[in-house]
């Protein structure tokens, strides 16, 4: 019987991780913790080592944390080769190279692509040019925002009121400066939670003096003769002036130099199995190149087995692992990613966090606490099972929920609980926009069925 080939990489292979930040750091550490004594390179496009990205909307914003004080920490030694400031450009499947933009190329016996996402720019190039058009994506972008906001401009004007441009809403408001949040949905937050309950954030935000737009697109940017923005103009054909504007809408899935690879990559992550392993464009596994992090599409049984894409902290440290542990081990010792999706947000004094996945439910119910004291779970469900919770100010039942989830638990919820209020009685629409039209915010992406499906709108079935 061959040996399996985990045996001779885990002594003397060679292993790249295109992807320097947060998964790429977590599977190198589990890399050397499995017993992998060879050759370890990480790239990365950033010159920075990888940097904790929750805190850049938050407290270094606030002023609270330095940017360049946000390094991940380092849990054993890996003696890796970095190779920063210089992006990956392409892959050779077949001769097993990375080629990076510089011209050079790194060959590997195993390679994890960890490339993550990046902000979505601004689709007008000469608008976001102008001076104060900013994105919040990278240490450098935090520390650019930060100086904007610190020299007290006269408005800030946010794009997109998912939970990033909420929560630098809630940064500008904390510091005391005038902000205008636009939302082409009818409340923030709602792709990632569903109207009801973003009808709770809608009411945070206004409570909080943010001049909230709803229902409107902005349709351009106006800057004045030095090149600086100085105006929003909105689809209600009002004008805001701003001399600061973020352009929070979302993210995109670093997949691009992975074009003419044979990989199952596109717009919406590279697709993997349960194992993290990547599927080709045919849909064929393949058996050296791995996947992590939120550029990842993978299967989850909790969840129907449909391709997920996970934009959590959590899950990219608990994906890395797995997948740096598959990459050594022998084939009858692989495991699957089976990580709960959880997420969380701090906004306006209050903490959201959720388990599960929201997007998917059509129906919720508030189970404890009540939506007009801002303290509540509310519980999705769909097709007659709980799929998701989401707590404002209330996270002791998360943990709760999650193991009702992960056991099928009936929807509507049936048990009794002391805290319930007259209106978590009974389950109500959970109000998602259309989603075939695009919204601001969603963590978690539900990608569809087939490895090899590009397709950039998922409809989901209905029961």
């Amino acid at each position: 019987m061959a040996a399996d080939p985990g045996a001779r990489i885990l002594r003397e292979g060679r292993i790249v991780i295109v992807g320097a930040s947060l998964a790429g750091l977590r599977a190198a550490e589990t890399l050397r913790a499995e017993g992998f004594a060879g050759e370890l390179t990480l790239i990365g496009d950033e010159p920075y080592e990888p940097y904790d990205r929750p805190p850049l909307s938050k407290s270094v914003l606030l002023g609270m944390a330095s940017p360049i004080h946000t390094e991940l920490p380092h849990r054993r030694e890996i003696a890796a080769r970095w190779r920063l400031g210089v992006p990956a450009a392409g892959l050779d499947l077949a001769a097993g190279r990375v080629r990076l933009a510089d011209g050079d190329e790194v060959e590997y016996d195993r390679l994890l692509i960890a490339t993550g996402v990046r902000a979505r720019p601004w689709p007008n190039e000469e608008e976001a040019r102008l001076d104060g058009v900013c994105v919040l994506r990278t240490r450098d972008d935090a520390a650019d925002l930060y100086r904007r906001l610190k020299a007290g401009p006269g408005r800030v004007f946010v794009i997109g009121g998912g939970f990033a441009g909420s929560e630098i809403a809630s940064a500008c408001r904390g510091m005391g400066l005038p902000v205008t949040v636009a939302e082409r949905a009818g409340a923030p937050l709602v792709g990632a939670l569903g109207g009801v309950v973003a009808a709770v954030a809608a009411d945070l935000q206004l409570e909080n003096g943010v001049d909230l737009r709803t229902h409107v697109t902005v349709t351009g940017l106006e800057g004045d003769a030095a090149g600086r923005v100085r105006a929003v103009h909105l689809s209600d054909e009002s004008t805001v002036e701003a001399d600061v504007v973020v352009v929070s809408l979302g993210s995109l899935r670093n997949t691009e130099w992975l074009t003419g690879s044979g990989l199952g990559a596109g717009p919406r992550g590279i697709a993997c199995d349960a194992g993290c392993r990547a599927f080709d464009v045919r849909g064929i596994v393949t058996d050296d190149v791995f996947v992590a992090g939120d550029v990842a599409r993978s299967p989850h049984p909790l969840f129907g087995y449909q391709f997920l894409s996970l934009e959590h902290w959590g899950n990219a440290v608990a994906q890395a692992e797995t997948a740096a542990h598959n990459m050594v081990c022998a084939s009858a010792d692989r495991r699957p990613h089976l990580w709960m999706p959880a997420f969380w947000s701090s906004m306006f004094g209050v903490s959201i966090k959720s388990v599960g996945v929201p997007p998917m439910g059509d129906q919720v119910m508030v189970t404890q606490g009540s939506l007009a004291e801002r303290r509540f779970v509310a519980v999705y469900g769909h097709q007659g099972r709980i799929v998701a919770a989401v707590s404002f100010d209330n996270t002791r039942w998360l943990e709760f929920y999650a193991r009702q989830i992960e056991r099928g638990a009936p929807f509507p919820v049936e048990f009794p609980t002391m805290d319930r209020r007259p209106e978590g009685r009974r389950p109500v629409p959970a109000a998602f926009p259309d989603p075939s039209l695009p919204t601001h915010g969603a963590t978690v992406t539900l990608t569809g069925y087939s490895p090899a499906d590009r397709q950039l709108v998922f409809h989901p079935a209905r029961p």
